[in-house]
């Protein structure tokens, strides 16, 4: 009994996420943030290149399934998942590169937040500050298509600056890591003799 509780991974499934398995975890949401960031720049280069009407320009999966596009449920969906995410992959960030995936994360807290003016918009019935449409704080300033591009892009560069830094640590951020996102084993010293 005491051998089972010996060799069970310490913390549950939050520690593995930012120990053993943050690398693999960290690939599979950048993954995810591609693919959606992606979607974003074909929409933009629908209008802005290849003319489309706005309504038109739904990105790749848009053309093949449009309701995703106007569906405020998925994209107040995406935006709590990637606010969850980045949540809750900081804390096998060090150093600077939890410094900027900090940022990144508030700055989607933020995006979180005007998702859900547009959620509740949607659902209610009721059009806030006087528009003839579901319209969050931000799009009275800019439109929708250019406001999400900009959103994506301003929690995507900290995002890749963060990773960028988690895997080039300096010493002492290598030292407080509980990950190998680096090539570094947890809980050993770097340059650390053993047995002398």
């Amino acid at each position: 009994m005491a051998q089972q509780t010996a060799s069970a991974p310490p913390g549950g499934l939050l520690a593995r996420l930012n120990g053993t398995h943050h690398k693999l975890a960290l690939n599979g949401f950048l993954a995810v943030v591609l693919a959606h960031w992606a979607e974003h720049l074909v929409q933009a280069y629908q209008i802005w290149v290849l003319g489309y009407p706005r309504p038109q320009a739904r990105g790749v999966l848009g053309q093949w399934i449009p309701w995703l596009v106007s569906s405020e449920w998925l994209h107040y969906g995406y935006a709590i998942v990637m606010l969850g995410f980045l949540f809750l992959l900081r804390r096998g960030f060090t150093g600077r590169a939890r410094t900027w995936w900090t940022v990144a994360l508030v700055i989607q807290f933020w995006h979180h937040i005007e998702h859900l003016l547009l959620l509740i918009q949607a659902q209610t019935g009721t059009i806030f500050f006087g528009q003839t449409v579901v319209t969050s704080v931000l799009q009275l300033v800019l439109p929708r298509v250019e406001l999400h591009l900009f959103y994506n892009s301003v929690v995507f560069i900290p995002m890749l600056i963060a990773m960028y830094l988690h895997l080039r640590p300096n010493e002492s951020e290598r030292a407080q890591m509980s990950c190998s996102c680096a090539g570094h084993q947890p809980g050993l010293r770097p340059f650390a003799t053993h047995g002398v």
